[in-house]
Parts: C-alpha cells; structure tokens; sequence
C-alpha cells in the first residue's frame, strides 16, 4: 500500500506540472473504486484553475478554485501525467484532462478515491480527525508522550494511530522503532519522555529518507514516472525475519502485533 513517503513523492512529481493549469474535464472507464467517483466529475471540474497540490496524511488534496479533489491510492494506486494521446490500459480507470496531457489514475485493485469536495477540508469525514503531520512542527516526543499516557497498548500500535500521528504505517514504524532501540511490543505509557523524543526524531529521519528515495517498492506501487521506489533497499529489519541484525549479528524475528507484521531483534531492541 502507498504510504506516506510514496504519496508525497507523487504529490511532488505531479505538483509542477498541474499547478497553474487548467482542467479540461475528465474520462472515467470505471467509477466504482471504494467509494464511487462522482459521476458528474468532469463537468464539475473543467475550466477551473488549479491552485495547489497538497497532502494530507495518504490524502493528496488538488485545490481546483470552486472544490477540491480528494485521491486516495488505495492499495495499488498511482498517478502519472501522461501524454493526451497515450492509450489506457486495463486498469487506467480515470483520465483528469489537462489539454495535451493528462492525469492518469490507475488502480488493479479499485481500492482507491476519487471525491470532489466543496467547503473547508478541516470539516472533511476523512480528515477532521487526524492527527499531526510527522514532518510538522506540531509533532514531536513531547507529542508522543502526552498521547500515550494511561494507555497500556504497544508502542507500536500508538504511533501507527492516525489519530496520534498520521503516515507512519507498519513498514515505517518497524524501522523506527528499530533505529530508537524500542521493542514494538513495549507498553506504549512504560515509555519515559526521553525515549520518546528519541523515536520522534527516527520517525522524522525514516520519513525524509524514504521520501528522498522515492518510497518503498512493496507489491506494484510505482510513482508518478512509472517507476519504483528505492527505500526498500535501506530497509533494517522489515522484511528481514531470519537474517542477522545489521548492528548486532543477532537472527532478527518476525512476530505478529495488532494484526501487522513486525520484525524486531531482541538484543537492540527493548
């Protein structure tokens, strides 16, 4: 699934090239994604200037002057600006039309969006209870800390909350938890405040190292170009289950915490 480093690489491979245009309208060859894309959406977009590209958590957020398109990537999802001309393939589900070129949605599992929004996206269903940006100035230990008072569940699971923080999914949490020498299972209020500006800080470096690497290629995400993601090959102990720890040597394990995969090593990590 696109995480938050995959979304904010497109969102800055597409941004340039849609900021200041126009859309034309859109084709939709297949509306039913996981919530049904307007199907209106054409007209209600075309002519409109579009001001900005922003994201939001997983949420890229294309201010078209009168509304607002709200795209989630869903599992599989991904966008590329394409020429007008370039024929769709099976799983090219809308075409938002920018005169010669165009804004290409794919999606092999329709488990994206594709909404138009009018009014203040602070009041959106899907984003007026999320948390802070990790790179934002609002998150940091003090942060973490304040949130995981009183609350025995694994640190973990905390900070892949949306409500706590938004974006940290399951590959980005293993590693950081990794890096800040925390075990993912370690009750989230047992935690004192120093460790936890520690796993703010690795959460922020893991961020802006992926994003600086185009992501993780995991399954068939590929960014704006086409192309993977290369964070996967910086990965420490995701994915890794049976391979010694880079630091220690120690055989790095593989568990299950609320329901994800974690991989931890019990020597670094406590």
């Amino acid at each position: 699934m696109p995480e938050l480093p995959e979304v904010e690489t497109t969102r800055r491979g597409i941004a340039p090239h849609l900021e200041g245009r126009r859309f034309d309208g859109a084709v939709i060859r297949q509306g039913r994604l996981r919530q049904p894309v307007p199907v209106d959406l054409g007209e209600r977009i075309a002519g409109h200037g579009i001001r900005s590209i922003d994201r939001r958590a997983k949420y890229l957020l294309i201010d078209c002057s009168v509304g607002f398109l709200i795209i989630h990537l869903g599992m599989s999802g991904s966008l590329r600006i394409l020429p007008a001309a370039t024929p769709p393939s099976p799983h090219d589900h809308v075409d938002l039309l920018l005169g010669e070129r165009l804004l290409r949605y794919r999606d092999p599992r329709r488990f994206g969006m594709i909404l138009w929004y009018i009014g203040d996206l602070a009041d959106h269903p899907l984003l007026r209870e999320l948390g802070p940006e990790p790179l934002s100035e609002a998150f940091s230990g003090d942060h973490l800390y304040r949130a995981s008072r009183g609350r025995r569940i694994p640190v973990k699971r905390l900070i892949m909350e949306n409500r706590v923080v938004v974006g940290v999914g399951n590959i980005y949490a293993n590693e950081s938890l990794f890096l800040a020498g925390i075990h993912p299972r370690r009750a989230a209020n047992r935690i004192a405040a120093a460790r936890y500006q520690v796993l703010a800080r690795r959460i922020q470096e893991v961020l802006r190292r992926a994003i600086a690497r185009g992501g993780t290629t995991l399954r068939d995400f590929q960014n704006q170009e086409g192309k993977p993601g290369y964070f996967q090959q910086e990965l420490r102990v995701y994915g890794r289950a049976g391979l010694p720890c880079p630091d220690c040597g120690t055989t790095i394990r593989q568990e299950t915490i609320a329901q994800r995969s974690s991989f931890l090593c019990v020597r670094c990590q406590r």
